[in-house]
């Protein structure tokens, strides 16, 4: 029988997962802004870059796009954001559903 701690934990991971299908599009990586001739600031781009099924890639970014690239990026960040919680809480609730077995087995002795 679940105890109010693993009831809590499992509340949360719902939430957690609640909120990752209600993600937007993302993509990984940073943005920034480059020069052609960097020492006179002259010719500026914006260029993405980021690691993908460990590969590094840069791709350029019009300026109309920056917008839309930095909005899924900060989707991205908040995605990897709920993932490491999950992970967290449900590690704990392994941890508390094993302590919680351990107990009961040495009761039952």
């Amino acid at each position: 029988m679940p105890t109010d701690q693993l009831k809590q934990l499992e509340k949360a991971i719902l939430k957690i997962k609640m909120e990752l299908l209600e993600l937007a599009p993302m993509r990984p990586g940073s943005l920034s802004l480059q020069y052609k001739l960097p020492a006179e600031k002259k010719g500026p781009y914006y260029q993405l870059s980021y690691t993908h099924k460990m590969r590094s890639r840069t791709q350029y970014v019009r300026p109309e796009w920056v917008a839309e690239i930095q909005r899924q990026i900060e989707v991205y960040k908040r995605f990897k954001r709920l993932i490491e919680q999950w992970v967290e809480l449900s590690i704990d609730h392994s941890q508390t559903r094993m302590k919680q077995v351990a107990k009961t087995a040495r009761s039952d002795k």
